[in-house]
């Protein structure tokens, strides 16, 4: 059986992180369960003592979410690393069996499924349906990208390929994809399930500016790994947003 390593960034997250906690500890396949959370003054720290099956719990403060990711994946010792973040959940307890049996191909590197954006509070409403599809490495180039929080990874290729660059931003879990994805090819395989509800409202879709400043990160993105995308490729993406609405 594959070994899996969860991590979960944490920051004053009280008032979500019972469901991302909960969901972890009722999957089929126990993981290891890396928390870093950045300093939280809240209930998280209390909240996250009750919880038995966590298997680091690590409080200091940190320059943002994707660089407590990068402290998690360095303390990670599972052979597949999945991002959740402390305000997702699975919403099925057999997501990391699915998991589990994909990485059990040792020729398998990667793998993703889909999301579902739910309302903040009624996590039973379905806000946006994000329907990923199979893998083609071609298809980046006209705005396609997995989601992120499904995107499980061996640990060995974090170790070869670097962890997120902090210095792109909300972009930094793009940025990582493409370079893994992308630049260095590696395999990746589609898991038609739903693998994570995700509440709504993350911080590169909360008003105009912030998407900008989103769209000039993506083509950054491209730029640090030499890679060139179409000159329509950074439009695209936040455009193929629009059909996972009317599909929610």
């Amino acid at each position: 059986m594959t070994d899996i390593s969860i991590i979960t960034a944490t920051y004053f997250s009280e008032s979500t992180l019972r469901d991302t906690l909960d969901s972890v500890a009722r999957q089929e396949v126990r993981a290891e369960h890396i928390i870093v959370d950045g300093g939280s003054k809240d209930r998280t720290l209390e909240i996250l003592s009750s919880y038995s099956h966590l298997s680091r719990i690590v409080s200091e403060p940190d320059r943002g979410i994707y660089d407590a990711m990068n402290k998690g994946i360095a303390m990670a010792s599972g052979d597949v690393v999945g991002i959740l973040n402390s305000d997702d959940f699975y919403p099925d307890h057999r997501v990391l069996s699915w998991v589990a049996e994909v990485f059990s191909d040792p020729n398998v590197d990667s793998c993703y499924g889909d999301l579902k954006y739910v309302h903040p509070v009624d996590t039973t409403r379905v806000i946006r349906s994000w329907k990923s599809g199979s893998y083609s490495r071609d298809a980046f180039f006209w705005g396609w990208m997995p989601p992120h929080p499904t995107f499980f990874v061996r640990r060995s290729l974090y170790e070869k390929f670097g962890g997120f660059n902090l210095d792109l931003g909300s972009a930094a879990d793009y940025e990582l994809m493409l370079r893994f994805l992308v630049k260095h090819r590696i395999s990746a395989v589609y898991i038609p399930e739903v693998l994570v509800k995700m509440r709504s409202g993350g911080v590169s879709n909360v008003s105009l500016r912030n998407r900008l400043k989103a769209n000039s990160m993506d083509r950054r993105a491209w730029w640090v790994n030499d890679l060139h995308p179409y000159p329509w490729t950074s439009a695209m993406k936040p455009l193929r947003k629009i059909g996972q609405f009317l599909s929610a």
